[in-house]
């Protein structure tokens, strides 16, 4: 699929000068880069039939399931089956139930909706109420007829995001069934999983203009225009990123995270006042954790800025080697990404090869894609350092994409007697070979300089 040509909007190439570019200039170019509703229904449509049609095959058979049940309510629905529906279907309508069988011959998989309604034209109806009024029973017919040896259903101990089949409709559909059938039910965590983790080539083409649009957004509020020292709260900053994603017409997964970092020295001199600890003033460093939700990928940052000193042009040099410890620390992680190595053993090789490089790792890092917390594999979590049970369990697989999170704490004298955190976050793409960040990484400070 040819992104470009299907939305004529985004230009992946026209990456700002982020440091040099005025707010307005900003303004102006965001706005240009996010795609109208009706755009991005066309851009979201093409890429699930991309999905379905390649992703579902491939992961039934490597799972060994011959027939998948997806079943939801409207309000209440299925995480997966939600990621499942068009454009233009927010909500499932009454009970949605959508249902892949695997032919094994030439048809391939099939899909269809049991349901009031076909699913867009993505899910055919398979289901005539004036024929058959009781809904289970025309799903049990279907099942019956193929007879399958493995019935899918999504529950799961380990992934909220694989368990989304209620009691109830577990009840019912396995009442609705023969006891044979009944027998053949199986849980379908790992193909709900790796249908959630594993990310196309269309994807992250498109992957890569949602994260220049959440970098420049970034960028464009550790200005001057929007920070201003002895003035601007954390909380000014953490709002005024909320409306700005909201003005550009987009959302967010979580609330924007701003935190204020203070050397011993500037603390003494501002003083111990309660209110100067949410304020910001020059020498002070600015952390940022942010996400955007755009064309249903989601996207997770950790970012820092510094506020000139006013006889300074750039951050200490002390700040700066600190933050490429933190650099060195995701290097090291990445380099540990290897297929069929599970999250639990990703992060004992990490801690251990960083604290013998002599940095002091917190590492919580997480899949990201279609939820910004994703299921897969799991690399930490930051009260977890000794492994995750479950999710750390779960191996790495090929074409995953994740969020390189994590802490370096690093001696600077110079800022505090306490360890300086650098807390770092970065969207990347591991294709089973190698990893690459969605769109570079930060190697160097967010500059503000104020009059």
């Amino acid at each position: 699929m040819n992104y470009s040509k299907i939305t004529g909007a985004l230009c992946a190439s026209a990456l700002l000068s982020l440091g040099l570019a005025s707010s307005n200039l900003f303004a102006d170019d965001l706005n240009e880069k996010v795609l109208t509703l009706r755009e991005r229904a066309t851009v979201e449509n093409r890429i699930l039939e991309e999905r379905l049609d390649a992703l579902v095959p491939q992961l039934m058979q490597r799972e060994d399931i011959d027939a998948w049940v997806l079943i939801a309510r409207e309000y209440n629905e299925d995480p997966v089956l939600k990621t499942m529906l068009p454009a233009t279907w927010l909500n499932a309508r009454r009970r949605t139930v959508l249902m892949f069988i695997d032919h094994g011959d030439s048809r391939g998989v099939e899909r269809f909706a049991i349901a009031r309604y076909a699913v867009g034209e993505l899910f055919p109806g398979a289901w005539n109420p004036e024929e058959q009024p009781d809904q289970y029973q025309r799903i049990a017919e279907l099942l019956t007829e193929f007879n399958p040896s493995k019935i899918a259903l999504n529950f799961s101990d380990t992934y909220a995001l694989a368990d989304g089949l209620t009691y109830s409709e577990q009840k019912d559909f396995s009442a609705a069934l023969s006891s044979g059938l009944q027998g053949r039910i199986v849980s379908a965590e790992n193909l709900a999983v790796g249908w959630l983790e594993t990310r196309t080539t269309s994807e992250m083409e498109v992957y890569k203009d949602v994260m220049t649009i959440a970098h420049e957004i970034i960028a464009e509020g550790f200005t001057a225009a929007v920070v201003k020292p002895g003035e601007t709260t954390i909380d000014d900053l953490a709002w005024w990123y909320r409306q700005r994603v909201s003005n550009l017409g987009l959302d967010t997964w979580f609330h924007t995270g701003i935190e204020l970092m203070r050397s011993d020295a500037s603390q003494l001199a501002i003083g111990d006042d309660p209110d100067s600890k949410n304020i910001f003033h020059k020498g002070d460093l600015i952390h940022i954790d942010f996400g955007i939700s755009y064309l249903n990928l989601q996207t997770d940052t950790q970012q820092n800025a510094y506020i000139l000193k006013d006889n300074e042009t750039t951050a200490p040099d002390y700040l700066v080697e600190a933050l490429h410890k933190g650099n060195e620390l995701q290097d090291i992680l990445t380099d540990n990404f290897q297929v069929g190595r599970t999250g639990n053993e990703i992060l004992q090789r990490t801690r251990e090869q960083a604290i013998s490089a002599g940095i002091e790792p917190i590492i919580y890092t997480h899949p990201i894609g279609l939820h910004g917390h994703a299921a897969g594999t799991t690399i930490g979590m930051w009260d977890k350092q000794g492994g995750v049970p479950g999710s750390g369990d779960y191996a790495m697989n090929p074409n995953t994409a994740y969020s390189i999170e994590l802490t370096a704490l690093v001696d600077v004298k110079e800022w505090s007697s306490a360890p300086l955190s650098v807390k770092l976050e970065e969207d990347g793409f591991y294709d089973g070979s190698k990893f690459a960040y969605i769109q570079p990484r930060q190697t160097e400070y967010h500059i503000i300089q104020a009059d």
